[in-house]
């Protein structure tokens, strides 16, 4: 029996990694919740999960939700809130497996305390090591702490490595769909409109990630920490655009054989993966997680261009960089993405704001958790800077 803390439960990995202890009561015990603002769901996930601890962002919704729980005849759930909150829903001592999900650095303090508490992660975080992969992976070593990848890529690429030792990887692949904007004329990247980008043409996803899948800094955050987690330089870890992503990623041997994951585009595939290992699970046909090789009419695959995809290349910089500059990489496009839906600057606004900002940022190495925080609040700082300025000339 896995006992397991969520982080983010409230959130389409949160609801999906419930999904999968429905389907396995036997093996995942629902022990703690970290669900941020979204108190509807926290109390119907309290209702069906009786968590021994649930943590919500703010004083104001904890006292909210426990006073719905207490006209329920419900007492034995400790509520929290804050940062201290989730750090706590991480790191109770019967919990042994810690699904990160929270989107953005919120996530990061508590995902470092479990693994310095020894809990085995599944991590759907991707901010945690773009922006403290360096601190998150010398503590796992220290601790002895398994971080499984619970992104469809990361996850794909942790599957195919088994079938060979790690000296035996020339280098990895990491897919694309590409997004909505794989054959628009470059001429018209300057006119793009949130409404236009936030139209994927496989997922669904929130507006910052399916932002990010428009102008390829999601695949640059991925690269970032593919180089963390698979111990590879940024120059080993490829990217491929394949539209129908199918493929999730390939692993390219030194021999010339290249092992490639293939399944449906379902993130309870990946999560129960991650649950699981290193066994696998058999599902039945009503979790509809099996895959019809009929469906595959074509496959394609072909380079990403960086000069249509400029995010891509800084992060690629960033990467070989390292330290502040992932951090900033990760805060300024944050950043400049909440400008671009708010219409204050273009579509190609997103990677001129990251690129200053990256210009005004050394890699020095952050040495703790408190430096990462602080390097990203300085570079949001940058960000919005940048932001001004440019606002101010478009003015003029």
């Amino acid at each position: 029996m896995k006992k397991l803390a969520i982080l983010g439960s409230t959130g389409s990995i949160g609801h999906s990694t419930l999904s999968i202890c429905e389907s396995f009561p036997d093996r995942y015990q629902v022990v703690s919740l970290a669900a941020g603002t979204n108190i509807d769901d926290a109390f119907a996930q309290c209702l069906r999960w009786r968590p021994r601890v649930i943590s919500l962002a703010t004083e104001a919704l904890a006292a909210a939700l426990l006073t719905r729980l207490k006209a329920e005849g419900i007492t034995n759930i400790e509520v929290v809130h804050g940062s201290k909150g989730t750090i706590h829903v991480a790191t109770l001592p019967e919990v042994n497996f810690v699904v990160s999900a929270i989107v953005g650095v919120a996530g990061l303090e508590a995902t470092y305390a479990a693994v310095c508490a020894g809990k085995t992660i599944g991590l759907a975080n991707k901010e945690c090591l773009v922006a403290a992969g360096e601190l998150i992976i010398a503590a796992a070593k220290q601790h002895n702490v398994a971080l499984l990848p619970i992104d469809s890529e990361h996850n794909a690429v942790h599957q195919c490595m088994r079938g060979g030792t790690a000296a035996e990887v020339k280098q990895i692949w990491l897919t694309a769909s590409g997004g909505p904007f794989r054959n628009t004329p470059l001429a018209e990247f300057e006119h793009i409109t949130p409404q236009q980008a936030l139209k994927h043409p496989t997922w669904v996803m929130g507006q910052r990630i399916t932002i990010d899948s428009a102008t390829m800094m999601n695949k640059g955050f991925e690269v970032i920490e593919a180089c963390r987690l698979f111990n590879l330089p940024a120059a080993r870890v490829r990217t491929t655009i394949h539209p129908q992503s199918t493929v999730h990623s390939l692993v390219e041997f030194v021999d010339g054989s290249i092992l490639a994951q293939i399944s449906v585009t379902d993130m309870r595939l990946p999560i129960l993966y991650a649950l699981a290992y290193p066994e696998r699970v058999a599902v039945t046909e009503k979790e509809a997680l099996t895959f019809d090789l009929t469906t595959l009419s074509q496959l394609d695959f072909s380079q990403p261009d960086l000069n249509r995809f400029p995010c891509l290349r800084l992060a690629y910089e960033a990467a070989e960089t390292g330290g502040n500059a992932c951090i900033a990489l990760n805060a300024a496009d944050e950043i400049a993405v909440a400008a671009f839906l708010e219409g204050r600057i273009p579509f190609l606004g997103i990677p001129r704001t990251i690129d200053a900002v990256l210009q005004l940022t050394s890699g020095q190495s952050p040495a703790s958790i408190l430096d990462v925080l602080d390097a990203d609040l300085a570079a949001r700082a940058s960000a919005r800077e940048v932001i001004a300025r440019q606002l101010t000339g478009a003015q003029r």
